[in-house]
């Protein structure tokens, strides 16, 4: 029997949830620009950098993948090309919401979209993927369903935005973790790619009125939220899809709207409630619930034991 250490998987998807969680200083340090004009220099950039990896790096996996997709049946050629489309789109939509929602509303109202993620993950997960969930994990979505309904009792336009969000990067996740097989990197220039090509015909329309200059400033914080809040983190998550299921992606992602609101509340002076504060609280105990003995769980059509951090994974 061939062991699989899940550890880097862990830590890949930890890493890329706390480094999404201080996404909110390179957005407001962008606040006077518009979101649409601060998601296609994202996207543009992100494909720059993203087609030089592939080229000068990494040509033998992107013919790699085109083959593997070339030799395969007509059925899972056409299913890459659907979710490869799909995950394109799903990110346009993500980021255009996030941006607008941290720059014009405020950032818990982000933070609270991805509070509704890992929950709407994992059930998509149990849902579309037969993916098993415990008893202790059906718990723990329980007590993050609550949690969420103690933060989401405000204002109706930011509980739209925070589904809208929330179920498009959950639904990204998915989509994703349909195509495990294919090489990370290629996967992702392609769907920013077909970003870019969704939305070049409206640069226009996504600047709107706005004549504030494109500076030296503005270039510099597009480029370090290309890089490190972008390319960086997305190669991770996708990296960790490859073993880790989408439920308990879902649930790591947790990390990511607990640092920002911390952010929020510390840095930005941000105010909150009481109802809030332990709404968190009560998610943090969710997530160690989640992760109780998951010794035994198995990942449907994988045949493989997903264990608790530090453990191994056993194919059969």
């Amino acid at each position: 029997m061939e062991t699989t250490n899940t550890k880097p998987y862990y830590a890949a998807g930890i890493a890329a949830f706390v480094i999404w969680g201080f996404i909110p200083f390179p957005l407001k340090a962008l606040a006077d620009y518009p979101s649409g004009q601060i998601l296609f220099f994202r996207v543009a950039l992100s494909v720059v950098l993203l087609l030089l990896i592939t080229v000068l790096f990494r040509r033998k996996n992107l013919m790699q993948t085109l083959a593997l997709v070339k030799a395969s049946k007509p059925r899972e050629a056409r299913k890459f090309l659907l979710f490869t489309f799909l995950g394109g789109s799903l990110l346009t939509i993500n980021w255009l919401a996030f941006i607008y929602v941290i720059n014009h509303i405020n950032i818990q109202t982000g933070s609270f979209s991805y509070l509704l993620c890992p929950i709407l993950t994992a059930v998509l997960g149990f849902a579309l993927l037969k993916e098993e969930l415990r008893a202790n994990q059906w718990v723990a979505i329980g007590l993050s369903a609550l949690s969420c309904v103690l933060i989401g009792t405000g204002e109706l336009t930011s509980l739209l935005f925070s589904l809208l969000i929330a179920l498009s990067y959950a639904f990204y996740l998915i989509t994703q973790r349909i195509l495990k097989v294919y090489d990370k990197i290629v996967l992702l220039t392609l769907q920013l790619l077909l970003s870019f090509v969704f939305i070049a015909p409206f640069y226009e329309q996504l600047k709107g009125s706005s004549e504030v200059a494109l500076d030296g400033h503005f270039f510099l914080m597009t480029g370090i939220l290309s890089a490190l809040f972008t390319v960086l983190p997305l190669f991770l998550n996708l990296y960790a899809l490859k073993e880790l299921t989408s439920g308990t992606i879902g649930i790591l992602m947790y990390i990511n709207p607990i640092l920002n609101f911390v952010v929020a509340f510390l840095y930005f002076n941000e105010e909150t409630t009481a109802v809030k504060v332990a709404a968190y609280i009560l998610i943090f105990i969710s997530v160690i619930i989640y992760n109780i003995n998951l010794k035994g769980r198995k990942k449907t059509g994988a045949g493989m034991v997903i264990p608790p951090v530090g453990t191994t994974a056993v194919v059969k």
